[in-house]
């Protein structure tokens, strides 16, 4: 993960949420740091001024150190910390450590416990954790020298020697963990977005084969199975009705084209889409029973598309034999039957290869959440019911 450099923001975007929820967490916390050690320091400062503090120096620099705490938690919740904030924490933080001698009574000076040894932690810290290292270290060394230069100057350098190993362990601290998390969520969020590429190509890849498939589905159901018929020798010489069929197939892909290159459009009266498809098959003799009935268009084409393919099965296997096509709403369910008196067939025995019913009727159905169920058996017909709910 890039080192943030010189600001920390606080949003949170999709493709990066490790690292959005690190930099807004290294928002908040030192808002809060700030602004709580802020005034519960000016309270201490306040609390003990004592000589040689001086309390018209004390007084203002109280009164700015308060403010900047307050202002700096207000710009880092609203815009996040930048490294104007970081900045102006640091050049406080070290003027105030100058002037210690001034603002700090010798008596709470000792022990790491007075205000200004709090508000120099506090800056150190906030520093690691909200700006890249090669400006955060030598943040943290520059507010350690201003404070062992107060400390010393107001006449206390085991204060300043102690204090200033504390600062300096809380930097090297604080930046080695701010680095190592920068690190590690850096991985976290290279993971995602290589989940997020791997699963943007299997969309794609998916919607090619299912094109793929419709494509195939499509000429399955018109020129191939036209030129199947005159492959098995159903058509004989020159026909007006094999004519009559390729216009159809022409006609159908046409279409098709027109169809796919139009926005989808609402519902369709699906009664009248099978109505057309029998219009398509005038050789066939077909009994037809539809109740009227109105579906969405993705949903028309896929029963109409799927009942057209079991209506060339009739044609192509069980010619003459008596036919019946029925549209019905059960339950909230449409339902549309092909049934035949044909030979029949056993569905068990179908090789994996064939395309029709695997893909024209039950792939056809199952890209709309719809099924089919073809039941058969030899020497008994053929009935293929296709169901999808939620018509209306």
């Amino acid at each position: 993960m890039p080192v943030v450099a010189a600001t920390t923001s606080p949003p949170t975007p999709l493709d990066r949420p490790a690292g959005g929820a690190f930099t807004l967490i290294f928002t908040t916390l030192p808002a809060l740091l700030r602004l709580t050690c802020g005034l519960a320091g000016g309270v201490a400062a306040l609390a003990v001024s004592s000589p040689p503090v001086r309390v018209a120096l004390l007084l203002p620099a109280v009164a700015a150190l308060t403010a900047w705490s307050v202002w700096y938690a207000v710009r880092a919740f609203r815009h996040g910390i930048g490294g104007a904030l970081v900045a102006g924490d640091v050049a406080l933080t070290t003027a105030a450590g100058l002037a210690m001698p001034w603002l700090v009574a010798p008596e709470v000076l000792p022990g790491e416990g007075s205000w200004i040894a709090v508000l120099a932690s506090t800056t150190v810290i906030n520093a690691q954790a909200t700006a890249p290292a090669r400006w955060s270290v030598p943040a943290g060394l520059l507010v350690t020298a201003g404070y062992v230069t107060g400390a010393t100057a107001a006449g206390n350098p085991a204060e300043a020697r102690a204090h200033a190993a504390t600062l300096l362990v809380q930097t090297a601290c604080t930046a080695v963990m701010t680095a190592v998390m920068r690190r590690w969520l850096g991985r976290a969020d290279a993971a995602f977005a290589d989940y997020q590429r791997l699963a943007r190509d299997a969309v794609v890849a998916r919607t090619a084969r299912e094109a793929e498939r419709r494509q195939n589905r499509d000429l399955h159901d018109t020129v191939l199975s036209t030129l199947t018929m005159v492959g098995l020798g159903a058509v004989a010489g020159p026909s007006a009705r094999l004519r009559e069929r390729c216009a159809a197939d022409l006609r159908s892909l046409t279409a098709l084209a027109d169809a796919r290159s139009a926005p989808a459009g609402g519902a369709t009266a699906l009664d009248e889409r099978l109505r057309a498809v029998l219009a398509r098959l005038p050789e066939l003799p077909v009994t037809a029973t539809l109740v009227p009935c109105t579906v969405p268009a993705v949903v028309a084409d896929a029963l109409a598309d799927s009942a057209a393919a079991a209506l060339a099965n009739v044609a192509r296997h069980a010619a003459g034999a008596p036919a019946a096509l029925r549209l019905d709403r059960i339950a909230g369910t449409v339902v549309v039957e092909v049934v035949d008196e044909g030979p029949g067939f056993d569905p068990a025995t179908v090789p994996a290869h064939r395309y029709g019913l695997r893909e024209s009727i039950h792939g056809r159905m199952s890209t709309v959440g719809g099924r089919a169920v073809v039941t058969s058996a030899p020497g008994a017909g053929t009935r293929i019911r296709l169901e999808w709910s939620g018509g209306h």
